[in-house]
């Protein structure tokens, strides 16, 4: 009961809060909402703007644009070749049955080409001089032309609003009306839509807080969708398993660090005391294997300098053609007295007479070295270690096999790992600190290669290097 309450308030740490992803929700949608109003705001008035500008820059020119008013005395003009019986349209009582158009006049003047009055504010006047009548203060004035000549002068009191801003807004009016609902539907609209943007925004923000304050578990819901933002959950997802993952294995380096230290500081420290003390007396035998554990806490250390060196593609590797043959039997003759005292063979196997490639020489036979001490510590008595040398393609393989124990298949994708032993008590005498196969991986890879291991069907471990082959 105690393991499922753990996780359950595990699967609930990981989780982002409600109240935050609701907070962050709300502040989204607003920014959203401003912008739609924004961008409906602006656009209204910049097409309201460029309407005004469009109708004040064409109203002498189109007659779309001009005054409706200037446009029928100039068709009535056009018509009847003068001014005379314009009283129809002054005075539409005067003709009842007359067809033209019926306007308001009261708020106009006409003054002929002759500069004479033939209509004072709604009222037919007969060529009565402009001099004699009282005009107003501020007026707009419109030409009227016919066939290419002036046929005389429509004037209006000025008003306050401009005539091409009156036409504008009589025109836009139903546009603007139109603008209106449509800002209002796509702010509906894109309330409704925001559902697919807002809410994985807000637990992908929700979540980076969370990380941001030392919760590296915290984990996003993904709903199955085939769009950018799902794929922007499952990439954060990732990457919070990386950096948990990171953290962990820092924290497990840090402890594996101190055990490994521990040990050798410990003994050292034992021998010294027991020899103050006089518990253990000061001979050759007790130097040695105080000094034997400085020498063991050395290699450790350089093991951890190289590996972190490697790690960060800091060490400096000499590059030059090698022949992996002649190294491999190099390497073989170095462990072939501690191979003779535990009743071990080494054997090499290979068709070529050279295999020349790349590589730092040195660095390459600290990997064949490491393989072979590794397997030397877990091959029986009487038993073998063979080393394979082969041509690939453009590859060259060097691989490392014995007749062990192998390892479990749950442990082989961690074998590479720093600190990994197959033996979880970590008793000394079942190997090194585990370093070994982790730098082999970091000097491999670092020149190009690849390492992997397998176990073999008929028993043992199988570890392959692959090169690329220099190319004359």
């Amino acid at each position: 009961m105690g393991l499922d309450t753990n996780l359950l308030l595990n699967f609930i740490m990981s989780q982002p809060s409600a109240t935050s992803i609701k907070s962050i929700k709300r502040r989204l949608i607003m920014i959203l909402v401003r912008a739609f109003l924004v961008v409906g705001v602006v656009g209204m008035v910049a097409l309201i703007g460029f309407t005004i500008f469009e109708i004040s820059r064409n109203t002498e020119k189109n007659p779309f644009y001009r005054d409706p008013n200037a446009t029928i005395l100039e068709a009535y003009y056009l018509g009847r070749g003068s001014w005379d019986g314009i009283e129809a349209i002054v005075d539409p009582d005067l003709f009842p049955n007359s067809k033209l158009i019926r306007m308001d006049w009261e708020n106009f003047i006409l003054i002929d080409q002759y500069g004479r009055i033939v209509m004072y504010y709604g009222q037919y006047s007969s060529n009565l001089p402009s001099n004699v009548i009282k005009m107003p203060v501020e007026i707009e004035q419109t030409t009227l032309t016919a066939r290419g000549r002036i046929i005389g002068t429509l004037i209006s009191e000025k008003r306050q609003v401009s005539r091409p801003v009156r036409l504008t807004l009589g025109t836009m009016n139903p546009i603007f009306m139109v603008g209106v609902l449509l800002v209002l539907l796509t702010v509906v609209i894109g309330v409704l839509l925001m559902r697919r943007v807002v809410n994985p925004l807000s637990e992908v923000i929700a979540a980076s807080e969370s990380v941001a304050s030392g919760n590296l578990s915290t984990r996003i819901k993904l709903k199955k969708s085939k769009d950018d933002l799902y794929d922007l959950g499952v990439h954060f997802n990732k990457m919070t398993e990386a950096l948990e993952r990171n953290n962990n294995e820092r924290r497990a380096m840090l402890a594996d660090i101190a055990h490994e230290l521990r040990t050798p500081l410990s003994v050292i420290r034992g021998k010294l005391e027991g020899m103050m003390d006089g518990i253990y007396p000061s001979n050759e035998t007790n130097i040695a294997q105080a000094l034997e554990e400085t020498y063991l806490l050395e290699r450790l250390v350089e093991d951890l300098r190289l590996l972190t060196l490697a790690e960060t593609r800091q060490l400096h590797f000499e590059m030059k053609e090698t022949d992996l043959v002649d190294l491999a039997r190099r390497t073989i003759g170095v462990f072939e007295p501690q191979a003779d005292s535990k009743k071990v063979s080494i054997s090499l196997e290979t068709i070529e007479r050279d295999l020349i490639t790349t590589v730092d020489s040195q660095r390459i036979e600290q990997v064949i070295g490491n393989l072979i001490g590794n397997a030397l510590r877990f091959v029986p008595e009487n038993g073998f270690i063979q080393i394979s040398l082969a041509r690939k393609g453009e590859n060259a393989e060097i691989t490392v096999s014995d007749n062990g124990p192998g390892v479990k298949d749950e442990d082989l994708p961690f074998i590479f790992d720093r600190f990994f032993r197959s033996e979880k008590s970590r008793a000394r005498a079942s190997g090194g600190a585990g370093l070994g196969l982790a730098i082999c991986k970091q000097l491999v890879e670092a020149q190009g290669g690849k390492i992997s291991a397998a176990n073999k069907p008929e028993g043992g471990l199988s570890v392959k290097v692959t090169l690329p082959i220099s190319k004359k």
